[in-house]
């Protein structure tokens, strides 16, 4: 449905037709870690995401799963992980 409360016009996934069916019944500004996103819309003078309502709950945890702006980190210690069960058995057989 489109947003009748604060992104009035977009489609938003929380609208319903009581209304905004999110917590509080509304959108949260996008928090600092956000800047340079390219999912961030401006409305009524305030930035807002379009992919989430409460920004600030996407990156308690860590990076933003929706960022733009931020590439994901590979760990390229060239070490595979070996199942220490599977390797003594391996062992055993003689491979």
């Amino acid at each position: 449905m489109k947003c009748a409360t604060i992104k009035n016009g977009e489609e938003c996934a929380f609208m319903a037709e009581s209304g905004c069916s999110y917590k509080d019944g509304r959108c949260y500004p996008v928090v600092e870690k956000c800047e340079g996103c390219e999912r961030i819309k401006e409305y009524g003078g305030e930035k807002y995401c379009t992919s989430y309502p409460e920004p600030a709950v996407k990156w308690a945890h860590g990076a933003c799963n929706f960022a733009t702006h931020v590439k994901a980190t590979v760990d390229k210690s060239g070490q595979v992980k070996i199942n220490p069960l599977k390797a003594s058995k391996r062992a055993a057989r003689g491979r």
